[in-house]
């Protein structure tokens, strides 16, 4: 029968604690990457050169159609061929960047179609660059309706850094089965990782729908 013991718990809790700090910064750092990278793919998807728009949504459509997992091992133990060797770390925000970046060009896609045409035409009218058209008139429109996918996506990439764990990232989920094995306890590691997960996934959640409403009422679509 299973007996839940509070003192392992408040003695393993500093090191889930740590591994949270951890994985927060896998997710951040795999997010930004992910936003940036998003947005270049994105705009490369609306180039005139048919070459470079047709390669770059093959290969957004590869990379959506391909495992997380997958990825990860590939960067991982196939950079190495190549003669990129990368720590686990690198190895993991890179890859996590790389599959988010991918899914964000199609939430900003999205955005960027949903900018009215006559407001491309002005600034082509305008004599705008292409840098500028972009950076004063459609980006600061096509974000709006984007903060919704934004903001989930980044939820996605927070429960999916527990698959870091197979390279060896000292992430919770990793954290969590070493205690367990050295300790041959795991009722109580995994149940906190589970509350902690939902503890952070939750109010981020919530926090996202709250931003989105705001956002929404400042562009007077409220």
């Amino acid at each position: 029968m299973f007996e839940w013991k509070w003192e392992f718990v408040w003695e393993i809790l500093p090191r889930l604690l740590q591994a949270t700090g951890n994985t927060l910064i896998a997710a951040g750092a795999g997010y930004a990457i992910a936003l940036v990278l998003g947005l270049i793919l994105a705009i490369a998807q609306r180039s005139p050169y048919r070459v470079l728009t047709f390669v770059v949504r093959e290969f957004v459509e590869f990379v959506r159609s391909t495992p997380l997992l997958l990825q990860i091992f590939f960067v991982f133990y196939v950079g190495p061929q190549f003669g990129v060797r990368l720590s686990p770390w690198a190895s993991g925000m890179i890859a996590i960047g790389l599959h988010y970046s991918c899914y964000l060009s199609e939430v900003y896609r999205g955005g960027l179609d949903s900018v009215p045409r006559g407001q491309w035409e002005a600034a082509t009218t305008l004599n705008m660059t292409t840098v500028q058209k972009y950076r004063r008139i459609i980006i600061p429109q096509a974000i709006v309706p984007s903060v919704a996918g934004m903001g989930n996506y980044l939820v996605g990439i927070f429960k999916d850094t527990p698959m870091l764990s197979v390279i060896g990232v000292a992430e919770l989920i990793h954290t969590a089965n070493a205690i367990g094995t050295e300790n041959y306890r795991f009722l109580e590691p995994f149940t906190l990782v589970g509350l902690i997960f939902l503890a952070i996934s939750l109010p981020a959640a919530g926090l996202i729908k709250v931003f989105d409403g705001l956002v929404r009422r400042k562009m007077g679509l409220k």
